[in-house]
């Protein structure tokens, strides 16, 4: 076995490596891959903290522990978790209104609702969610932070933040005077480097190199001339943090159980996301509850040691696969490598300029926000558009949580309303060969039809949102009373309560008016439903049948004979039969 193939077959049984196997076949690579991985984690980890409004060593903590315990606990082989720029706006509204304390509390919360939400096999409805909807509100995330680091790129001054993305916009407006020069040119000087280092030094991080160079040169040249780090968060701690348990009363968890719930779908979201986006790169196959799992218990024990809500990043989750990581190992070593880090080095973080955070942010925006993705939904100019364009003005002009509820409601009206569409009601004819034809030119229907069976083709669900147009489809279309009606049920895949009340109707409509109901093909799921609810017994068991042409022969048997021999239509191949009988 070679070592690819060798990887693949350990890939979903990463824990029971033999230790010596392991070390002598895939450390190499997880190694490289860990620490290049916890290169570009360290600076983000900061950035994100930094403008979720808490101090930058919380985005340390929370990286370090959600790559951790993702990688032991999650679905996803490859996937890296950490802090990540789609919750900024969301962090950052919580810390505003109800304080960093508070903060910790929603981020418990929502590892709680996480981990429920694995253990109720919700993973595959995140699926689901619509992409104009998911579009929508990452690109409104997007133009929220890159506007909330505009303060810091240029150097202002006097800056008061804002929940609202117009309050934000007119403090950026009415104190633009106080420009700091010197900020501006560390920012440039940081964006230009994150933007041609990628062209020069493929494999060195831009942000990691445009952190350095702009802190070097801000530091040389002048030093006391703009905010750092260490001036206004008192620098980065370089010890481990502390255990600290939250202070959580009933009245709490009821004040945040909204914004919880918020970061909980968001991280869901996120995480799924990056676990497809992880599988199509390196082949591999998620478990959608187990990652939901695993994310949880990163935000129940995060907040523990000071860390903010967490999630799969898709970025450093390409970034671990594109550099050749073996195992789930590799975002282990990451995380580790950070904590590593934090603690030789964070007397150094204090000398970052927050100017030289500004642009990686605003590249992580500028990336995140899907610009083409969101132009092509707009050209379509479908449903799906109007979606897209609510879901994104939400997040930026209102808040993100409103945003994502209201988005989940539009998925769900999305979803019902292109369930109904799929489902068909089709009157059926049948050629001398038996073969079936579904009709939709009534003119032509009338040439083949017969007055004593009357067949339809059901195509689609049968649930609450397709159920009225099942029903009226079929008494619409019947313009007569033939003596049986078959309906062919083979293309049905589930029926709900409200499909089989509907069913329920017309066939009791049509049993008063002494037309007999046969089904033909029914599937497990609709048999099963029919059985439970009493509507089988009502149509009777000899009234189903595997086959259309079994229920065709059946139904022949009890026409009127007499009547097939004044017609002239010959529909079935059996009308010839029945009239040459009728006539020994």
């Amino acid at each position: 076995m070679d070592d690819d193939a060798e990887r693949k077959f350990y890939m979903t049984r990463a824990l029971r490596i033999p230790l010596k196997r392991y070390f002598s076949r895939f450390f190499k690579k997880d190694l490289l891959s860990g620490l290049t991985v916890g290169v570009i984690s360290l600076p983000l980890a900061m950035a994100f903290a930094i403008a979720s409004g808490v101090k930058p060593e919380y985005g340390i903590y929370t990286t370090i522990i959600a790559a951790c315990l993702v990688a032991i606990f999650g679905g996803s082989r490859f996937q890296v978790a950490g802090p990540t720029g789609a919750f900024i706006p969301i962090l950052l509204s919580i810390v505003l209104t109800y304080g960093y304390e508070n903060l910790l509390i929603a981020g418990f919360m929502s590892g709680i609702i996480l981990i429920v939400m694995g253990l109720l096999d919700m993973g595959s409805l995140i699926k689901f969610i619509p992409r104009s909807v998911t579009i929508g509100f990452t690109a409104g995330i997007a133009v929220n932070i890159f506007t909330g680091q505009v303060p810091n790129f240029l150097g202002l001054t006097g800056i008061e933040r804002h929940e609202s993305f117009v309050a934000n916009v007119i403090e950026i407006v009415r104190h633009f005077g106080t420009l700091n020069p010197y900020s501006a040119l560390t920012s440039f000087i940081c964006l230009v480097m994150i933007l041609i280092t990628p062209r020069i030094f493929p494999k060195i991080p831009g942000s990691l190199i445009g952190l350095l160079v702009s802190t070097i040169v801000a530091t040389v040249a002048y030093p006391n001339e703009i905010s750092t780090i260490a001036s206004t968060f008192g620098g980065i701690p370089g010890n481990l943090p502390q255990l600290v348990i939250p202070e959580i009363t009933l009245e709490k968890v009821e004040q945040l159980f909204q914004p919880a719930l918020t970061i909980a779908i968001l991280g869901a979201i996120e995480s799924l996301l990056s676990a497809v986006v992880a599988d199509g790169m390196a082949g591999t196959q998620h478990n959608s509850n187990r990652e939901l799992i695993g994310q949880g218990i990163a935000n129940f024990v995060a907040p523990l040691f000071g860390g903010i809500p967490a999630t799969g990043a898709i970025a450093r989750t390409a970034t671990n696969i594109r550099t050749g990581a073996a195992t789930q190992y590799s975002a282990l070593i990451s995380g580790i490598f950070v904590l590593l880090t934090m603690l030789i080095l964070a007397r150094y973080a204090g000398l970052i300029p927050l100017a030289s955070m500004a642009p990686i942010l605003m590249v992580v925006s500028y990336n995140m926000s899907q610009h083409h993705a969101f132009a092509a939904i707009l050209k379509v100019r479908t449903l799906s558009s109007v979606v897209l364009l609510i879901s994104f003005f939400l997040t930026v002009f209102v808040n993100l949580t409103i945003a994502v509820e209201v988005g989940l409601l539009l998925a769900m009206i999305l979803f019902v309303k292109r369930m109904s569409d799929i489902l068909a009601v089709n009157p059926v004819v049948l050629d001398k060969e038996n073969n079936i034809i579904e009709i939709a030119d009534e003119e032509i229907l009338e040439d083949y039809t017969c007055s004593e069976i009357s067949i339809f083709s059901i195509d689609g669900p049968l649930f609450f949102g397709a159920a009225q147009m099942f029903s009226q489809s079929i008494m619409d279309t019947i313009h007569y009373d033939p003596k049986i009606l078959i309906l062919r049920m083979s293309k049905v895949s589930i029926i709900d309560i409200t499909g089989e009340n509907h069913l329920r109707s017309i066939v009791e409509r049509l049993q008063k008016k002494g037309i007999t109901v046969l089904i033909a093909g029914l599937n497990g799921q609709p048999e099963k439903k029919l059985r439970v609810t009493g509507l089988y017994d009502i149509i009777g068991n000899r009234n189903f049948f595997p086959h259309t042409t079994t229920a065709i022969e059946y139904a022949y048997q009890h026409i009127d004979k007499n009547y097939c021999q004044k017609c002239t239509k010959s529909v079935f191949k059996q009308c010839g039969l029945g009239y040459n009988d009728n006539n020994k």
